[in-house]
């Protein structure tokens, strides 16, 4: 099975509707999304209803729990937090109701799907670095052969033994048997590698490969849509420079 995997959309109609494309020519079996569907962009219910058609299922991300009125984001910074409240206020009741139900983790056999770290579920913490994957050799024996999340915008992959971590730098690998493996899956809509493209993933559970990919997308489209809105102008500006 080949299993299309992506994340942290943000309300980015244009960037999703790339990546929906470019998985045409890949043949994908199943499509999952790791979440943060709004938050930032101009177009959260054309994501929500793009998504809810294409994925097997969603993830529920800390955007999408803000909105969703499951978490406290009143420590957010304000432009996040107002970007936040007018997806509240936009979303359709249907758009909302299926916020309201996402799951923060879906495990199907030896691979499991969550936001953030494993750890905490609720508290989504970033994985982005060796440090910070570090933290799950704690609870090596629970992990499944590979944990895809998102949050943290970056495509970065880590390698776990039983005793260390290390980085795997490749763009496309093999899942070893010995190893237990983390995959941050990257950005749909709002990449933060000085790469602007869209980032989407395939995992191909036969041959145990795992692959990054990117898509270039109509940024201006996007950025102009953020610019006519009740949106911070940086949400926009950051689309041109990936960060």
């Amino acid at each position: 099975m080949r299993i299309g995997i992506f994340s942290d959309v943000h309300a980015n109609i244009e960037a999703m509707s790339a990546v929906a494309d470019a998985f045409k020519s890949e043949r994908i079996d199943k499509y999952v999304c790791i979440g943060d569907v709004v938050g930032y962009g101009a177009s959260p219910n054309e994501c929500c209803d793009l998504i809810r058609k294409l994925a097997s299922f969603t993830i529920l991300g800390n955007h999408d729990a803000a909105v969703a009125g499951r978490m406290d984001y009143s420590y957010y910074y304000d432009a996040a937090r107002q970007a936040l409240d007018l997806h509240a206020r936009q979303l359709s009741s249907e758009n909302m109701a299926w916020l309201k139900n996402l799951p923060y983790e879906v495990r199907e056999g030896d691979v499991t799907f969550c936001h953030g770290s494993p750890i905490n579920l609720e508290e989504f913490e970033y994985i982005f670095s060796v440090e910070q994957a570090t933290r799950c050799l704690d609870i090596w024996d629970d992990l499944g052969s590979v944990t895809f999340i998102g949050h943290s915008h970056l495509c970065k992959s880590f390698a776990l033994t039983r005793e260390e971590v290390f980085e795997v730098v490749a763009t496309k690998f093999v899942i070893r048997p010995e190893h237990r493996y983390i995959i941050s899956v990257g950005s749909v809509g709002q990449p933060r590698d000085y790469d602007n493209r869209a980032s989407y993933t395939i995992y191909d559970t036969d041959e145990r490969t795992f692959e990054f990919k990117r898509v270039a997308y109509d940024i201006d489209s996007a950025a102009q849509k953020i610019f006519q809105a009740e949106l911070e102008r940086n949400f926009g500006n950051r689309l041109f420079l990936g960060v």
